[in-house]
Protein backbone atom coordinates (compact mmCIF):
# COMPACT_ATOMS: atom_id res chain seq x y z
CA UNK A 1 0.00 0.00 0.00
CA UNK A 2 1.04 3.61 -0.51
CA UNK A 3 2.58 5.25 2.53
CA UNK A 4 0.28 7.43 4.61
CA UNK A 5 3.20 9.58 5.74
CA UNK A 6 4.64 12.58 3.96
CA UNK A 7 7.58 11.52 1.78
CA UNK A 8 9.75 14.42 2.94
CA UNK A 9 9.13 13.47 6.58
CA UNK A 10 10.01 9.85 5.84
CA UNK A 11 13.44 10.85 4.52
CA UNK A 12 13.87 13.60 7.11
CA UNK A 13 14.38 16.42 4.59
CA UNK A 14 12.60 19.71 4.02
CA UNK A 15 10.49 20.54 0.99
CA UNK A 16 12.69 22.16 -1.62
CA UNK A 17 15.71 20.10 -0.55
CA UNK A 18 18.22 19.61 -3.41
CA UNK A 19 18.49 16.22 -5.11
CA UNK A 20 21.86 15.45 -3.56
CA UNK A 21 20.52 16.01 -0.03
CA UNK A 22 17.57 13.70 -0.72
CA UNK A 23 19.87 11.03 -2.12
CA UNK A 24 22.21 11.30 0.87
CA UNK A 25 19.32 10.99 3.33
CA UNK A 26 17.96 7.99 1.44
CA UNK A 27 21.29 6.16 1.47
CA UNK A 28 21.73 6.67 5.20
CA UNK A 29 18.22 5.52 6.11
CA UNK A 30 18.15 2.59 3.67
CA UNK A 31 21.41 1.28 5.12
CA UNK A 32 20.03 1.65 8.65
CA UNK A 33 16.77 -0.20 7.95
CA UNK A 34 17.96 -2.70 5.37
CA UNK A 35 16.46 -6.19 6.06
CA UNK A 36 19.91 -7.79 6.03
CA UNK A 37 20.87 -5.61 8.96
CA UNK A 38 17.58 -6.27 10.73
CA UNK A 39 16.80 -9.96 10.15
CA UNK A 40 13.32 -10.96 11.21
CA UNK A 41 12.27 -7.45 12.20
CA UNK A 42 8.95 -6.68 10.54
CA UNK A 43 9.02 -3.01 11.51
CA UNK A 44 12.39 -2.57 9.78
CA UNK A 45 11.01 -4.19 6.63
CA UNK A 46 8.02 -1.85 6.62
CA UNK A 47 10.27 1.14 7.24
CA UNK A 48 12.54 0.02 4.42
CA UNK A 49 9.55 -0.14 2.07
CA UNK A 50 8.49 3.39 3.10
CA UNK A 51 11.98 4.76 2.52
CA UNK A 52 12.20 3.27 -0.98
CA UNK A 53 8.73 4.47 -1.92
CA UNK A 54 9.57 8.00 -0.77
CA UNK A 55 12.82 8.01 -2.71
CA UNK A 56 11.18 6.57 -5.84
CA UNK A 57 8.94 9.67 -5.92
CA UNK A 58 11.31 12.40 -4.73
CA UNK A 59 14.19 11.28 -6.97
CA UNK A 60 11.98 11.57 -10.08
CA UNK A 61 11.54 15.20 -11.18
CA UNK A 62 8.09 14.72 -12.68
CA UNK A 63 6.70 12.67 -9.82
CA UNK A 64 8.18 15.05 -7.26
CA UNK A 65 6.63 18.09 -8.97
CA UNK A 66 3.22 16.44 -9.06
CA UNK A 67 3.57 15.41 -5.41
CA UNK A 68 4.45 19.02 -4.49
CA UNK A 69 1.61 20.38 -6.62
CA UNK A 70 -1.25 18.08 -5.64
CA UNK A 71 -0.18 16.96 -2.18
CA UNK A 72 -0.12 13.45 -0.80
CA UNK A 73 -3.83 12.69 -1.31
CA UNK A 74 -4.02 14.15 -4.82
CA UNK A 75 -0.81 12.40 -5.84
CA UNK A 76 -2.04 8.95 -4.78
CA UNK A 77 -5.25 9.48 -6.73
CA UNK A 78 -3.09 9.66 -9.84
CA UNK A 79 -0.39 7.09 -9.03
CA UNK A 80 -0.73 3.44 -8.09
CA UNK A 81 2.07 1.57 -6.34
CA UNK A 82 3.16 0.25 -9.71
CA UNK A 83 3.19 3.77 -11.17
CA UNK A 84 5.35 5.01 -8.30
CA UNK A 85 8.08 2.45 -9.02
CA UNK A 86 7.78 2.66 -12.82
CA UNK A 87 11.13 3.81 -14.23
CA UNK A 88 12.84 3.34 -10.87
CA UNK A 89 16.03 1.28 -11.26
CA UNK A 90 15.89 -1.05 -8.27
CA UNK A 91 19.26 -2.56 -9.13
CA UNK A 92 20.88 0.86 -9.15
CA UNK A 93 19.09 1.60 -5.90
CA UNK A 94 21.14 -1.03 -4.04
CA UNK A 95 24.48 -1.00 -5.81
CA UNK A 96 25.93 1.48 -3.31
CA UNK A 97 25.30 -1.07 -0.55
CA UNK A 98 27.65 -3.63 -2.06
CA UNK A 99 25.09 -5.85 -3.81
CA UNK A 100 25.56 -6.88 -7.43
CA UNK A 101 22.85 -5.20 -9.50
CA UNK A 102 22.34 -8.28 -11.68
CA UNK A 103 21.71 -10.40 -8.57
CA UNK A 104 19.73 -7.90 -6.52
CA UNK A 105 16.49 -9.87 -6.37
CA UNK A 106 18.01 -13.16 -5.33
CA UNK A 107 20.29 -11.39 -2.85
CA UNK A 108 17.67 -9.24 -1.18
CA UNK A 109 14.28 -10.76 -1.84
CA UNK A 110 14.70 -14.28 -3.07
CA UNK A 111 16.90 -16.02 -0.50
CA UNK A 112 20.24 -15.77 -2.31
CA UNK A 113 23.40 -17.73 -1.80
CA UNK A 114 24.13 -18.67 1.81
CA UNK A 115 21.19 -16.74 3.23
CA UNK A 116 17.98 -17.85 4.85
CA UNK A 117 14.79 -17.65 2.87
CA UNK A 118 13.23 -14.18 2.72
CA UNK A 119 10.08 -12.85 1.08
CA UNK A 120 10.39 -12.32 -2.66
CA UNK A 121 10.17 -8.97 -4.39
CA UNK A 122 6.52 -9.33 -5.40
CA UNK A 123 5.43 -10.02 -1.83
CA UNK A 124 7.79 -7.44 -0.40
CA UNK A 125 6.11 -4.52 -2.18
CA UNK A 126 2.62 -6.07 -2.10
CA UNK A 127 2.66 -5.86 -5.87
CA UNK A 128 0.00 -8.52 -6.33
CA UNK A 129 -2.65 -5.89 -5.68
CA UNK A 130 -1.02 -3.26 -7.89
CA UNK A 131 -0.24 -4.99 -11.14
CA UNK A 132 3.01 -6.54 -9.91
CA UNK A 133 6.64 -6.69 -10.95
CA UNK A 134 8.14 -9.59 -12.86
CA UNK A 135 10.96 -11.67 -11.38
CA UNK A 136 13.44 -9.80 -13.57
CA UNK A 137 11.75 -6.41 -12.91
CA UNK A 138 10.88 -6.09 -16.59
CA UNK A 139 7.59 -4.24 -16.80
CA UNK A 140 5.88 -2.73 -19.80
CA UNK A 141 4.90 0.84 -19.09
CA UNK A 142 1.25 1.56 -19.65
CA UNK A 143 0.22 4.95 -21.03
CA UNK A 144 -0.47 7.24 -18.10
CA UNK A 145 -2.67 10.33 -18.40
CA UNK A 146 -0.94 13.54 -17.38
CA UNK A 147 -2.01 15.44 -14.29
CA UNK A 148 -4.50 18.29 -14.43
CA UNK A 149 -3.35 21.81 -13.59
CA UNK A 150 -5.41 24.33 -11.60
CA UNK A 151 -4.65 28.00 -12.28
CA UNK A 152 -6.21 30.90 -10.34
CA UNK A 153 -6.96 33.89 -12.56
CA UNK A 154 -8.26 37.30 -11.50
CA UNK A 155 -10.37 39.35 -13.93
CA UNK A 156 -11.96 42.79 -13.66
CA UNK A 157 -15.64 43.62 -13.81
CA UNK A 158 -14.99 45.51 -17.05
CA UNK A 159 -13.57 42.32 -18.57
CA UNK A 160 -16.68 40.43 -17.47
CA UNK A 161 -18.91 42.82 -19.44
CA UNK A 162 -17.65 41.99 -22.93
CA UNK A 163 -15.35 39.03 -22.28
CA UNK A 164 -11.60 39.05 -22.77
CA UNK A 165 -8.60 37.02 -23.83
CA UNK A 166 -5.80 36.74 -21.30
CA UNK A 167 -2.43 35.02 -21.51
CA UNK A 168 -1.36 32.90 -18.55
CA UNK A 169 1.94 31.14 -17.87
CA UNK A 170 2.82 28.18 -15.67
CA UNK A 171 5.69 25.70 -15.28
CA UNK A 172 5.40 22.27 -16.87
CA UNK A 173 6.86 19.13 -15.33
CA UNK A 174 10.16 19.64 -17.17
CA UNK A 175 10.51 23.19 -15.87
CA UNK A 176 9.62 24.84 -19.17
CA UNK A 177 7.29 27.85 -19.12
CA UNK A 178 3.97 27.13 -20.83
CA UNK A 179 1.93 30.05 -22.17
CA UNK A 180 -1.76 29.64 -22.91
CA UNK A 181 -4.36 32.13 -24.15
CA UNK A 182 -7.57 31.90 -22.15
CA UNK A 183 -10.90 33.27 -23.42
CA UNK A 184 -12.96 34.77 -20.61
CA UNK A 185 -16.66 34.47 -21.48
CA UNK A 186 -18.94 37.45 -20.72
CA UNK A 187 -20.84 37.30 -17.45
CA UNK A 188 -18.52 34.86 -15.68
CA UNK A 189 -18.48 35.02 -11.87
CA UNK A 190 -16.12 34.21 -9.03
CA UNK A 191 -15.66 30.48 -8.47
CA UNK A 192 -16.44 29.41 -12.02
CA UNK A 193 -13.90 27.10 -13.67
CA UNK A 194 -12.92 27.02 -17.32
CA UNK A 195 -11.55 23.75 -18.71
CA UNK A 196 -8.97 23.69 -21.49
CA UNK A 197 -8.50 20.06 -22.60
CA UNK A 198 -4.97 18.75 -23.11
CA UNK A 199 -3.16 21.79 -21.73
CA UNK A 200 -2.19 20.23 -18.38
CA UNK A 201 0.94 18.20 -17.62
CA UNK A 202 2.22 15.73 -20.20
CA UNK A 203 1.29 12.07 -19.98
CA UNK A 204 3.78 9.27 -19.40
CA UNK A 205 4.61 6.47 -21.84
CA UNK A 206 2.62 8.10 -24.62
CA UNK A 207 -0.39 8.90 -22.45
CA UNK A 208 -2.55 11.93 -23.16
CA UNK A 209 -1.92 15.23 -21.42
CA UNK A 210 -4.07 16.35 -18.52
CA UNK A 211 -6.39 19.32 -18.63
CA UNK A 212 -5.89 22.92 -17.57
CA UNK A 213 -8.54 24.36 -15.25
CA UNK A 214 -8.86 28.12 -14.84
CA UNK A 215 -10.49 29.13 -11.55
CA UNK A 216 -11.92 32.64 -11.85
CA UNK A 217 -11.95 35.40 -9.27
CA UNK A 218 -13.69 38.66 -10.24
CA UNK A 219 -11.95 41.51 -8.45
CA UNK A 220 -13.99 44.06 -6.52
CA UNK A 221 -15.02 47.25 -8.31
CA UNK A 222 -14.60 50.62 -6.56
CA UNK A 223 -18.15 51.71 -7.48
CA UNK A 224 -20.35 48.73 -8.25
CA UNK A 225 -21.36 45.70 -6.22
CA UNK A 226 -22.65 42.57 -7.92
CA UNK A 227 -25.53 40.20 -7.30
CA UNK A 228 -25.50 37.56 -10.05
CA UNK A 229 -26.04 39.59 -13.26
CA UNK A 230 -27.30 42.76 -11.55
CA UNK A 231 -25.17 45.67 -10.42
CA UNK A 232 -25.79 48.09 -7.56
CA UNK A 233 -24.52 51.65 -7.21
CA UNK A 234 -25.00 54.03 -4.27
CA UNK A 235 -25.57 57.68 -5.22
CA UNK A 236 -25.97 60.54 -2.77
CA UNK A 237 -28.40 63.37 -3.56
CA UNK A 238 -29.29 66.53 -1.71
CA UNK A 239 -32.43 66.75 0.40
CA UNK A 240 -33.97 69.28 -1.99
CA UNK A 241 -33.34 66.96 -4.94
CA UNK A 242 -35.20 64.18 -3.18
CA UNK A 243 -38.09 66.45 -2.20
CA UNK A 244 -38.48 68.40 -5.43
CA UNK A 245 -37.15 65.85 -7.92
CA UNK A 246 -34.10 66.23 -10.10
CA UNK A 247 -32.01 64.85 -12.95
CA UNK A 248 -28.64 63.43 -11.95
CA UNK A 249 -25.68 61.80 -13.70
CA UNK A 250 -24.61 58.28 -12.71
CA UNK A 251 -21.68 56.17 -13.93
CA UNK A 252 -22.29 52.85 -15.71
CA UNK A 253 -19.87 50.33 -17.19
CA UNK A 254 -20.64 51.91 -20.59
CA UNK A 255 -20.17 55.51 -19.50
CA UNK A 256 -22.16 58.24 -17.74
CA UNK A 257 -25.97 58.22 -17.93
CA UNK A 258 -28.57 60.78 -16.85
CA UNK A 259 -31.50 59.55 -14.79
CA UNK A 260 -34.54 61.26 -13.31
CA UNK A 261 -35.11 61.30 -9.57
CA UNK A 262 -38.85 61.65 -8.96
CA UNK A 263 -40.08 64.23 -6.47
CA UNK A 264 -40.57 62.73 -3.03
CA UNK A 265 -37.94 60.02 -3.48
CA UNK A 266 -37.13 58.34 -0.18
CA UNK A 267 -33.62 57.51 0.96
CA UNK A 268 -32.46 53.99 -0.04
CA UNK A 269 -34.97 53.87 -2.88
CA UNK A 270 -33.73 52.08 -5.99
CA UNK A 271 -33.92 53.42 -9.51
CA UNK A 272 -33.55 50.73 -12.18
CA UNK A 273 -31.58 51.07 -15.39
CA UNK A 274 -32.70 48.12 -17.44
CA UNK A 275 -30.00 46.23 -19.32
CA UNK A 276 -27.07 48.09 -17.76
CA UNK A 277 -25.96 45.17 -15.62
CA UNK A 278 -23.74 42.24 -16.63
CA UNK A 279 -24.38 39.69 -19.39
CA UNK A 280 -26.09 36.50 -18.24
CA UNK A 281 -23.38 33.82 -18.14
CA UNK A 282 -23.89 31.38 -21.02
CA UNK A 283 -27.28 32.97 -21.70
CA UNK A 284 -28.91 35.84 -23.54
CA UNK A 285 -29.54 39.36 -22.37
CA UNK A 286 -28.16 41.33 -19.47
CA UNK A 287 -28.99 42.12 -15.90
CA UNK A 288 -29.91 45.58 -14.63
CA UNK A 289 -28.18 48.41 -12.81
CA UNK A 290 -29.89 49.60 -9.65
CA UNK A 291 -29.03 53.07 -8.36
CA UNK A 292 -29.64 53.25 -4.61
CA UNK A 293 -30.51 56.84 -3.76
CA UNK A 294 -28.98 58.00 -0.49
CA UNK A 295 -30.54 61.28 0.68
CA UNK A 296 -27.91 63.47 2.31
CA UNK A 297 -29.08 65.24 5.47
CA UNK A 298 -27.12 68.43 6.12
CA UNK A 299 -25.11 68.30 9.33
CA UNK A 300 -24.74 72.07 9.69
CA UNK A 301 -27.01 74.95 8.63
CA UNK A 302 -26.21 78.61 8.31
CA UNK A 303 -28.61 81.20 9.70
CA UNK A 304 -30.60 81.58 6.51
CA UNK A 305 -30.93 77.82 5.94
CA UNK A 306 -32.05 77.29 9.51
CA UNK A 307 -34.71 79.94 9.08
CA UNK A 308 -36.02 78.18 5.99
CA UNK A 309 -36.24 74.85 7.80
CA UNK A 310 -37.94 76.49 10.79
CA UNK A 311 -40.53 77.92 8.45
CA UNK A 312 -41.03 74.46 6.87
CA UNK A 313 -41.46 73.03 10.34
CA UNK A 314 -44.17 75.61 11.10
CA UNK A 315 -45.88 74.43 7.89
CA UNK A 316 -45.85 70.88 9.18
CA UNK A 317 -42.97 69.57 7.07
Amino acid sequence: MASKRDYYDILGVKRGAPEEEIKKAYRKMAMQHHPDRNPGKKDAEERFKEINEAYAVLSDKKKRQEYDTFGQTGFHKRYTQEDIFRGFDVGDMFKDFGFRTEDVFSTLFGGGRGSSKRMNFRDYFDASSHGGFSATHERHARPQRGADVMYDLSVTLDEVVSGATKEIAFRRENGELARVNVKIPPGISTGKKLRIPGKGLSGAAGGISGDLYIRITVSEHPLFTREESDLYLDREIALTQAVLGSTIEVPTLEGVRKIKVPAGTQSHSKIRLKGYGLPHFQGKGRGDLYVRVMVEIPKKLDKKQRSVFEELAREGL
